[in-house]
């Protein structure tokens, strides 16, 4: 076997891992997300969407609506902060980042008392900031796991570059979110319905599921999906 050889074989195994793990948490993300919504009425992991609501809310005095969804907002930003902390100090990112989703969204599980539901959202709305540091990227290309609109426009990118001439399509894997949010959400929903808030539990388990499958991962591969901070010299000359 040649070495250019070996490294495509390399560079395939370690593309098709990022895709598959990807596709596993948008799942998780779309199942979250719709138990959350139609438990809460508000998004926990669309900030987009809650954003606009806030908007509304306020435009229409509805003030402690607003201030919900703006907490949310607040919340989610440091589950984001608290995710990448957390894979900066650890080993073994993913599993350590989906070991912590699912360990959020099993205490979210207890609180099924109607008393405690916004603890259990914003709890939920934690989670799902949170996850997204598990994977930031598949090599070199950027990936959103709770959100699918920048998945979107970078798949709508890459089509019409594709038309101009260019014939890459390291851009088709951004589908692969969309998919897997559009698979969870529909799941979520069906749960939701059936389960009510014991439905959480069932999310919670598959959070832990994907952290165990991710305990499989070379830690070395699992660095790679991080973006890895740069020491501040180098963020000084920039």
């Amino acid at each position: 076997m040649t070495r250019e050889r070996r490294k495509r074989i390399i560079l395939v195994r370690r593309r098709s891992t990022g895709i598959a793990l990807a596709g596993a948490i948008s799942f998780l993300a779309g199942m979250t997300d719709a138990t959350g919504l139609l438990l809460s009425g508000d998004f926990v992991s669309f900030m987009t969407g809650n954003t606009t609501r806030a908007a509304l809310a306020i435009g229409t005095g509805d003030l402690p609506h607003a201030v919900i969804l703006i907490s949310a907002i607040i919340v989610f930003v440091l589950g984001n902060a608290g995710g990448i902390v957390l894979a900066h100090f650890v080993r073994r990112r993913v599993f350590a980042v989906l070991a912590t989703v699912g360990v959020l969204l099993a205490l979210a599980s207890t609180l099924s008392a109607d008393s405690l539901a916004m603890p259990r959202f914003y709890l939920m709305v934690a989670s799902m900031g949170a996850v997204n540091a598990a994977v930031e990227h598949i090599e070199g290309l950027p990936i959103g796991l709770t959100y699918v609109t920048g998945a979107l426009s970078r798949f709508g990118r890459g089509i019409g570059r594709w038309i101009i001439g260019d014939r890459r399509l390291e851009w088709t894997i951004q589908i692969v979110p969309w998919i897997g949010m559009l698979a969870g959400a529909v799941a979520g929903a069906f749960l939701t319905q059936a389960a009510g808030t014991r439905a959480l539990w069932v999310v919670s388990a598959f959070a832990i599921m994907i952290a165990a499958a991710a305990l499989f991962i070379p830690t070395r591969l699992q660095r790679r999906f991080n973006q890895m901070a740069l020491p501040r010299a180098q963020t000084d000359t920039r």
